[in-house]
């Protein structure tokens, strides 16, 4: 019986350590070898080229907790650096904290650099940047930096709200 608790208690832990940024891309229906152009998403915004530039540079980056350089990323992290590198701006670091002070977006509103967040285990816990043509870029858990779509199979009843940091 002891056995047992030790090993409920390990998988309760971890689930609480990348429950931070979850992401199930199995269940998606794109792959990370993918490319995508800025041309795609959003033509002539140079906001969205930047963003690009950024995903392009770190695409494939693999997941780590708390990471926040291109030896790994947690979605906060991946969106953090995105914008200072992409925009010379500095975001808030943590999901919670980007909902809290970033400027709500509506739904129908979105635009592309905005940050999307998703429900996941009854909590916004994840994020990325809307790209355009419903499409977002996020550093997810078993794929890395990769571009996902809002109405894919596993984002598009996950979609939560959005955040505009102008």
């Amino acid at each position: 019986m002891d056995q047992f608790l030790r090993y409920a208690f390990i998988i309760i832990c971890s689930s609480f350590v990348l429950g931070g940024c979850a992401s199930n891309q199995s269940l998606q229906s794109n792959t990370a070898s993918q490319q995508y152009s800025p041309v795609e998403a959003a033509p002539g915004s140079a906001k969205t080229e930047k963003l690009w530039q950024a995903f392009e540079r770190y695409q494939g980056t693999p997941y780590q907790y708390g990471g926040t350089t291109a030896r790994g990323f947690d979605c906060s992290g991946f969106i953090t650096t995105a914008y200072r590198e992409g925009l010379g701006q500095q975001l808030p670091r943590t999901t919670s904290q980007m909902l809290r002070y970033g400027d709500v977006v509506h739904p129908q509103d979105v635009k592309p650099g905005d940050i999307v967040f998703f429900r996941i285990a009854g909590k916004d816990q994840h994020a990325g940047i809307y790209m355009g043509d419903n499409r977002f870029i996020h550093a997810s858990t078993s794929s890395g930096v990769i571009m996902s779509k809002l109405n894919g199979y596993y984002w598009k009843d996950r979609f939560s709200s959005a955040r505009r940091f102008d």
